[in-house]
């Protein structure tokens, strides 16, 4: 069955590196480097299937669109569609679980690393004719930490979360974890959030981001940190009142902070954290390896053929 397959924004998945061939055999494609939700209004009205990675598939695009037979989530979260409006027209919803458990690790402890060896600020110095100018042999534009013997917290132990905690713990590190339950693992040692967030050198997030906690790293839970402890985040940036860890890290109340998501991507130019001392943010990166969306494209494929071999996968509706 030839279907009508629209991408309204491929470029993140796709900016050139991979193939669609896996999809366009399914139909024609209308692929779209990006779309505003008018513009999808507009592409998507004869798609029979929308393939989207985070533009909006709205009420209004889904209710346009009556031909509309499956949405496509190129990654896991799918806060992106209505699926109410979805679920009201009997669109199947599917996403890409588990694809970026390697990528989004490694990230982690990139961020995780460079606040402990300053890797890029000390490279940024050699270059700029710091070292060719320095009276030493040797110097650093920030203190060296060494990780083995400090305490990491990690807040949710899915597959990423485990991931994490095992190369944390190959790196000498002791590793709590706290979340909705108490899991039998000798992975790491299950506490309450306030004396994980108590406790930590490290503190890693690696939870789905619900109504329950959004914003649950304010300044009542910051207030338990050690002033030395920094804050890891490669989930949701949601999760995070980013004021108030902006003001925490300004008055010395957490070391530091390694970001890879924002609540709002891309952020406004008047976001605190921008400014705030030793925070170091990337743009929403940690899923991004050419590995990490080469599965996203298999799972996607994976996806289509269930729904059209009459056995959908990956419905989150």
């Amino acid at each position: 069955m030839q279907m009508k397959i629209v991408i309204p924004d491929g470029y993140t998945l796709n900016p050139g590196d991979l193939s669609w061939d896996a999809i366009s055999q399914y139909g024609d494609l209308d692929i779209f480097d990006r779309s505003t939700e008018p513009e999808m209004i507009e592409r998507c009205r004869e798609a029979d299937i929308i393939l989207t990675n985070k533009a909006i598939v709205s009420k209004a695009v889904i209710h346009n669109a009556k031909n509309l037979k499956l949405i496509c989530v190129t990654a896991t979260g799918y806060n992106i569609v209505d699926i109410e409006a979805a679920r009201l027209r009997s669109i199947p919803v599917s996403n890409v679980p588990g694809y970026g458990t390697a990528s989004v690790t490694q990230h982690t402890i990139a961020l995780m690393l460079e606040i402990a060896n300053h890797v890029g600020k000390n490279s940024a110095s050699v270059l700029s004719g710091d070292w060719v100018d320095c009276k030493d042999f040797s110097y650093t534009k920030g203190p060296i930490t060494e990780l083995q013997g400090k305490i990491i917290g990690i807040v949710g132990l899915g597959k990423i979360g485990e991931q994490v905690a095992m190369v944390a713990k190959a790196l000498g590190m002791r590793v709590l974890y706290s979340g909705r339950t108490n899991k039998n693992t000798n992975i790491a040692e299950f506490v309450s959030l306030e004396e994980l967030f108590g406790t930590s050198d490290v503190i890693s997030l690696h939870c789905p981001l619900t109504k329950e906690n959004q914003s649950f790293v304010n300044k009542d839970l910051l207030k338990h940190v050690k002033k030395t402890a920094w804050l890891i985040n490669t989930s949701r940036g949601q999760l995070i009142h980013e004021q108030d860890l902006a003001d925490a890290l300004q008055h010395d109340e957490i070391a530091a902070a390694g970001l890879d998501v924002l609540s709002t991507e891309p952020p406004s130019s008047n976001n605190p954290l921008l400014r705030a001392k030793n925070c170091i943010i990337t743009p929403h990166t940690a899923w991004i390896s050419l590995e990490a969306r080469i599965r996203i494209l298999d799972a996607t494929e994976h996806n289509i053929a269930g729904y059209l071999n009459g056995h959908p996968v990956n419905v989150v509706n």
